[in-house]
């Protein structure tokens, strides 16, 4: 992989996290709309997604449109990205076979980072740190 699509992957990351598990948070300030990482894997179909998902307990895939997933398993580190209900990342398009991970607000050093699923699951029992917050309310 080339210089250009480093990115902020020097600057990420893995820790303990208060949401779950593990998670990924910047060493540096990232301004918003900046690309932070490159969600790279296994270019899988609709198929093997459920398969991995059922057989494999594999949690760490990404849709890519269509019918095509990237399984980001052997990652080293977007695979620990965890679900806020007011994130401070979002996933978009990078082409084909790769998506990118992008700051939706300017992000602090030391701040995790955090998408929205987007699945009806995950809100109905959510333990994210906004939810965490509104129940302490």
């Amino acid at each position: 992989m080339n210089n250009k699509h480093h990115f902020y992957f020097h600057h990420i990351e893995v820790k303990d996290s208060l949401v779950h598990g593990k998670g990924i948070f910047a060493s540096i300030d990232i301004p918003e709309e900046e690309t932070i990482l490159l969600i790279e894997g296994d270019v899988i179909d609709g198929n093997e997604c459920e398969r991995r998902e059922e057989e494999e307990n594999n949690v760490y895939i990404f849709w890519n449109g269509d019918d095509c997933y990237i399984d980001t398993n052997n990652s080293e580190k977007i695979k620990y990205v965890n679900h806020d209900c007011d994130p401070n990342c979002y996933v978009d398009e990078w082409d084909t076979s790769t998506l990118q991970l992008v700051a939706l607000r300017d992000i602090k050093a030391g701040e995790e980072l955090t998408i929205d699923y987007g699945y009806e699951e995950i809100y109905e029992n959510c333990n994210c740190h906004t939810c965490q917050a509104k129940k302490a309310v």
